[in-house]
């Protein structure tokens, strides 16, 4: 159901549309405030980010932005300079439309690398764009910035007088390495922006850079969120709370919507030195291609957590005599296990989410990542991506 016009943030509008891209489903968003908002964002770490990357980091420089571009089915990564003028000659388009500076857009494209956009399609497309803006329909502008996404991801929570609503897309190529996808913030609260940035970068930090479906980190991500403030000023507190709840939510819509996915795995490990560690034996575990497919066939296999463990040969003040591993709440590790055992397991293998909990036993520290299985899907969805 669409997003109750009284329960969206006040102030923004929006144009989505189908500019011919790849298919006859809407392959362009555009979401615009009506006034310049505090904004932030983090983008991928990748040395083959694309033009929507690098241009959207030097726009955000100053704190502020007033629209969103998102053009989906086309990540125009890997085209030179021409793949960098395309990108610039649309937020320019977009500017000459609605009166908005082109520094003051960022841009974000999701899809096919290699592959030029069809400019002269999105140039006869964006003819009048300032005359066809409408309401923001965020789930709309969830379901226009889909690749091979099954469903649209959004959530949304109230902070006294203002709503903030999260949209994201994404299934596969997902390990990473700042944000991750494609996700987008909008808020009619009013934050300072330093406050914004203090509180959006560790969000994002411990809720999407702590997901990932495939290890492979994607050249277009990008996190941004608007805030325009309409609404006036909200306890830093709770923002930060909701802010942490909606990003969550979506993290787990993608990890269950990944490509090919049956089951979510989600991995605690605690007991660690710090959280750096801890978050990078849990990515161990859920990155494991064993795990994950003895996840995907409610094998009680264990001990593959155990190896994923064991790659972490840098960790040196891990020692495997400490560590406990438990799936749900049974114990696996060190204790040996009766075929009763076994079929607990079986049976919390087989549960939509499978929890995995790691103590090691050497510090105090904590982390939690998300992921999923791999199945069958996975390969016949990418197998054919392009094509």
């Amino acid at each position: 159901m669409p997003l109750n016009i009284t329960s969206a943030p006040q102030g923004f509008s929006a144009f989505i549309t189908n500019l011919g891209i790849r298919d006859n489903t809407d392959d362009f968003v555009f979401i615009k405030s009506e006034v310049p908002s505090v904004a932030d964002g983090v983008f991928t770490q990748s040395l083959f980010a694309g033009p929507s990357v690098t241009i959207s980091r030097r726009n955000l420089a100053g704190s502020q932005a007033q629209g969103i571009v998102v053009i989906s089915k086309n990540a125009n990564v890997a085209n030179g300079a021409v793949g960098i003028a395309d990108a610039e000659e649309i937020l320019q388009l977009v500017a000459a439309e609605t009166g908005i500076t082109a520094h003051n857009l960022v841009i974000a494209s999701t899809g096919v690398i290699g592959r030029r956009y069809p400019i002269e399609k999105i140039r006869a497309g964006l003819s009048g764009l300032g005359k066809k803006l409408t309401p923001a329909d965020f789930h709309a502008a969830a379901r226009g910035i889909m690749t091979t996404d099954t469903v649209a991801k959004l959530a949304t929570r109230k902070i006294g007088n203002a709503t903030l609503v999260g949209i994201a897309k994404g299934v596969g190529m997902i390990e990473p390495n700042m944000a991750t996808l494609l996700t987008f913030f909008f808020t009619d609260a009013a934050i300072p922006a330093n406050t914004l940035r203090s509180i959006f970068r560790p969000t994002i930090d411990k809720t999407f850079n702590c997901l990932s479906v495939d290890t492979d980190t994607s050249t277009s991500d990008s996190a941004v969120i608007l805030a325009n403030g309409l609404a006036g000023e909200v306890s830093e507190q709770d923002f930060a709370h909701a802010l942490q709840e909606v990003a969550q939510e979506l993290v787990l819509k993608i990890a269950r919507d990944a490509e090919g996915a049956t089951k979510i795995i989600e991995v605690t490990v605690d007991s660690a030195v710090n959280y750096a560690q801890a978050k990078k034996v849990a990515k161990a575990i859920v990155n494991s291609p064993l795990v994950k497919t003895a996840v995907y066939g409610a094998d009680p296999n264990w001990g593959r957590v155990a190896m994923a463990i064991g790659k972490c040969e840098n960790e040196q003040e891990i020692n495997p005599e400490q560590v406990i591993i438990r799936f749900d709440n049974v114990k696996v590790y060190p204790d040996t296990l009766n075929e009763e055992n076994l079929e607990q397991l079986r049976q919390i293998m087989s549960k939509d989410q499978v929890g995995i909990h790691v103590s090691l036993n050497i510090g105090e520290a904590a982390a939690t990542v998300w992921g999923c299985d791999l199945s069958e899907g996975y390969i016949e969805i990418n197998g054919k991506y392009s094509t």
